[in-house]
């Protein structure tokens, strides 16, 4: 028993390490059968990572187990806290002391991933973040996630937060199979509140055939996460993949996984997750080089609208080449072409205990009217009010285009025709460098009469003045 389960071992292990050869540049991906929890591909599986927002399923998990345990319900009301309310977005933008529903602070946690909601959950549950930071980590360590520590129930940037994508199926697979009433909450298309209506930020939700679930999750040091759950024929896969370097290819691949592990068979060479061999890496890596600090716009976390490519950069898994799914023979899989996301019916969520009637919903949605046009109104005064400066300059530029050109115009001896033609080339350089016509600072000692009635002396004198002044408006380290 103990040599066949070495030797299944010792072949999946193989089998990952030429997947890794292979695919090098990517990140850790998984994909594990619900059910039989028989791994079907492991890529650097076990390698430590920063979960960012996929650590949401681990203030979940705390929040349904309070449940089961009759210590709340889920129409307990939460209250938004003053730390809850200064977090970073995304966010409700609740103010404290704000009262939500469980079930409510649940669904815009997993559809919206809203920070302050994750620690409006945890305050009220733990009492504070660091007491809720525990009962996650007690969690993790029942469920057999070795690899995993958790420090707040955001995943917001805190280095003590780390993961990997092992341990994440293993807790995919405890809310699954553990919760099976609440598997919806996983599934949802987009929430409304009031007038604003938010999507999933999961880019397979409506896009890729039998996608029920779970959640993304980014920031620069990870990088594009994703824990995933499909369903097809009757059968149940999980797929993990952390580290993608965009929203668009962490949805690409998590769907060609799918593919390809719909199409693989299990039997006794797959592997247990409890199986994959440990990570000889002790500390997750820092992709902000790769991900954030690169020219270009900053990544969003949702994907773009866009129908996802026919090549990607992941191999055949099923090729000779690589032997990164374990099992038996397998069809080279149907590819799936990711379309534009389907119409869905956003699930409506409200603050306080019972479901607004249709008079507050009319109250709330002019309230926000309002507030938005307001906001529009500020927004467009002060871009107004940044332009009004440049007008003037520009005005102060014509009228000195002008006066410089009647000086040009004005020629009454040979002596001023050779100092006015000094002051119109100064006036051309400002043309190609504007603001040095607006920061001159007064030049002193210019101006001397010239002891020798040679007419070379006052030109040059002027030519002087303008030089210097343009050396002022420049910064120091340019006129320096």
């Amino acid at each position: 028993m103990n040599v066949s389960r070495a030797l299944r071992v010792t072949a999946f292990a193989f089998a990952a390490l030429m997947s890794g050869s292979a695919l090098a540049a990517g990140g850790p991906a998984l994909v594990v059968e619900l059910e039989s929890g028989r791994v079907l591909h492991a890529e650097r599986a076990t390698d430590p990572w920063f979960p960012a927002s996929i650590t949401k399923l681990m203030t979940v998990y705390v929040a349904l187990d309070k449940v089961r345990s009759g210590q709340m319900s889920m129409e307990t009301l939460l209250t938004v806290t003053d730390g809850a309310a200064a977090l970073p977005p995304s966010k409700m933008g609740f103010k404290p002391g704000t009262e939500i529903r469980l079930d409510n602070a649940l669904k815009i946690l997993m559809v919206k991933s809203a920070n302050d909601i994750a620690a409006t959950i945890a305050e009220n549950i733990g009492g504070s973040i660091d007491g809720f930071a525990e009962l996650m980590n007690a969690q993790a360590q029942r469920l057999g996630m070795v690899s995993s520590r958790f420090a707040n129930p955001h995943g917001l940037p805190d280095e003590r937060n780390q993961t990997s994508a092992r341990d994440m199926a293993i807790l995919a697979r405890a809310l699954l199979l553990e919760f099976p009433e609440h598997k919806d909450l996983f599934d949802i298309g987009a929430v409304q509140f009031g007038r604003r209506i938010m999507r999933n930020t999961n880019g397979l939700i409506g896009r890729y055939p039998g996608a029920d679930g779970m959640k993304t999750g980014f920031i620069c040091s990870a990088g594009f996460n994703v824990v995933a759950s499909a369903t097809r024929n009757g059968r149940h896969l999980i797929t993990v993949v952390l580290g993608a370097q965009s929203a668009n290819e962490r949805t690409i691949k998590a769907a060609e996984l799918f593919d390809r592990g719909f199409s693989s068979k299990v039997n006794f060479t797959n592997p247990e997750l409890t199986a994959l061999p440990a990570s000889a890496n002790s500390t997750p890596p820092d992709m902000r080089p790769v991900i954030c600090d690169r020219r270009g716009p900053m990544p969003q976390e949702e994907d773009a609208p866009a129908v996802a490519e026919t090549d990607s950069n992941i191999p055949n898994l099923f090729s000779s080449e690589v032997m990164a799914f374990a099992g038996g023979s397998a069809e080279k899989p149907v590819r799936t072409v990711l379309g534009p996301r389907t119409t869905v019916q956003p699930e409506r969520v409200w603050i306080g205990l019972n479901p607004p009637s249709e008079t507050e919903l009319a109250a709330q949605a002019a309230a926000e009217e309002a507030a938005e046009r307001a906001r529009k109104a500020k927004t467009k005064k002060a871009t107004a009010s940044k332009k009004t400066p440049a007008k003037d300059v520009d005005a102060k530029d014509a009228d000195s285009k002008d006066a410089d050109s009647k000086d040009a115009d004005s020629k009454t001896s040979d002596d001023k025709k050779a100092a006015d033609k000094e002051p119109v080339k100064a006036t051309a350089k400002s043309k190609e460098q504007p603001r040095a016509s607006v920061a001159v600072k007064p030049v002193t000692g210019s101006a001397k009469p010239a002891s020798k009635p040679a007419a070379k002396a006052p030109a040059d004198t002027k030519a002087k003045a303008p030089q210097k002044a343009d050396a002022a408006a420049k910064p120091k380290s340019v006129a320096n």
